[in-house]
């Protein structure tokens, strides 16, 4: 199978970051990046999950219920004129949401260049691990997958959002790209805390590689995008990345830095993926019913 080239290209920027207590601190560094990004040419931004505080999920403690904000609050807010100021389509990595049925959500917002929200998607996988405690925190989505068709410059491009636990599911993936997604974005947090780093010294890269997988089997781009730094017991891997339709990675960040990660991609090497290897167009439907029994 052999990759060509072609004008149907857009850049897309991924912002990563370390996160401290100063939520102000936080937003105001992330608003810098963005505009880096958008400098850059970036003409799609996505942020890291949870972008605005620290990982609060490493124990179980009901004062941390407090994050949680409504739509059109600070963050929400925040996001939309960042989208506004750079003129660019801003996936806005993920808040706490506490939504308007009282229960709380690990949510991700899209904002158009305008600053208009386009899409909302709740994370439906919810980890629940030492260290990882979220179902103490967040109720499982209930908006199902969430496909957007954007138009930027010349080219049609479908994204879709998911959030860190998600990647891990071939399920979520393969959903999306039955529906015409062509790229899709995973916000994450995710590194090592003693005990994974003993036992698991692999898991950076098993991380890398699920997302590839995904990416390869599909026959769609997909985008990473980690935090960095210590937070209490949990040093985060950063290596946000993109990968391309056959499962090669264009970019990668540092797996220690803070970084803008900008890179070009090329939307017609989706089809010659598509096409070629028939991953999608020879699926027996038929015979997978045993999935969801």
């Amino acid at each position: 199978m052999v990759k060509t080239v072609s004008n149907n290209k857009i850049k897309i920027g991924l912002v990563q970051t370390s996160v401290s207590d100063d939520i102000d601190a936080n937003l105001a560094k992330t608003a810098k990046f963005i505009k880096e990004a958008a400098k850059k040419g970036a003409q799609i931004v996505c942020l890291q999950e949870l972008f605005a505080t620290r990982y609060f999920a490493q124990v179980e403690d009901k004062r941390f219920f407090s994050l949680a904000e409504k739509i059109s609050g600070k963050i929400t807010n925040f996001l939309s004129d960042c989208a506004r100021e750079n003129k660019i389509t801003l996936i806005g990595g993920s808040f706490y949401e506490k939504g308007e049925d009282g229960k709380y959500y690990n949510t991700t917002l899209i904002f158009d260049p305008a600053g208009k929200i386009i899409s909302k998607y709740r994370k439906v996988h919810i980890p629940h691990d030492p260290n990882y405690y979220e179902q103490y925190y967040f109720s499982p989505g209930n908006l199902g997958f969430v496909q957007v068709p954007l138009t930027i410059g010349s080219s049609q491009v479908k994204i879709a959002p998911l959030i860190c636990y998600d990647q891990w599911f071939p399920e979520a993936a393969r959903a999306n790209a039955l529906k015409g997604t062509q790229l899709i974005f995973y916000p994450t947090a995710i590194g090592w805390f003693d005990k994974l780093k003993k036992y698991e010294p692999f898991s950076a890269k098993r991380w890398e590689n699920a997302m590839r997988g995904h990416a390869s089997m599909n026959g769609i781009f997909v985008a990473a995008v980690n935090r960095v730094g210590k937070e209490d017991k949990m040093q985060f891997w950063g290596g946000s990345f993109i990968a391309d339709p056959y499962g090669e990675i264009v970019a990668r960040a540092s797996s220690t830095k803070e970084q803008v990660l900008v890179a070009e991609i090329d939307l017609e090497l989706i089809e010659h993926s598509q096409e070629g290897w028939g991953f999608l167009r020879n699926r027996k439907p038929g015979m997978y019913k045993g999935l969801v029994e």
